[in-house]
């Protein structure tokens, strides 16, 4: 993976969130007190007012930064999904092979003095953890 590409498209979502935040900024038009039918108001009320457009406008200008946040991100992360599932495998193979071995070798080492039950359950331990250490190779290998 060459730093170019991640940069890139690192780059290309930091312009797309700008370009989507710089679209909703919206400067809210103040209300129309100077008409003669409008009612007095209290400063409260006219606060109130006032902010509430500039919430929501916040509001969304943050939800839409943050999808587009979660967009370049996951962009950005796709590549390493696929190679961190084929290391995942590997190193998973690689531990049920060391099982596999230790059961193996005690198995080896003891023959002799282990009995019926004891042995059987060394062998389908060291079969089974043989089995899942060499599909979880295969498994990386295909993807």
């Amino acid at each position: 993976m060459e730093p170019r590409i991640i940069g890139r498209a690192l780059g290309i979502g930091v312009r797309v969130a700008g370009r989507i935040a710089g679209r909703r900024v919206v400067v809210p038009t103040p209300s129309d007190a100077s008409s003669p039918h409008s009612k007095p108001q209290s400063v409260a009320v006219r606060l109130i007012t006032q902010a509430r457009p500039q919430i929501q406008t916040a509001g969304g200008i943050a939800a839409q930064a943050s999808r587009g946040v979660s967009k370049g991100i996951g962009g950005l992360l796709r590549p390493f999904r696929r190679v961190g599932g084929i290391v995942w495998l590997e190193v998973t193979g690689t531990f049920f092979l060391l099982f596999a071995i230790l059961f193996a070798l005690r198995l080896w080492q003891n023959w002799s003095g282990m009995s019926g039950i004891s042995r059987d359950f060394a062998i389908g331990a060291a079969v089974v953890f043989l089995y899942l250490g060499v599909s979880s190779f295969w498994r990386a290998r295909r993807s």
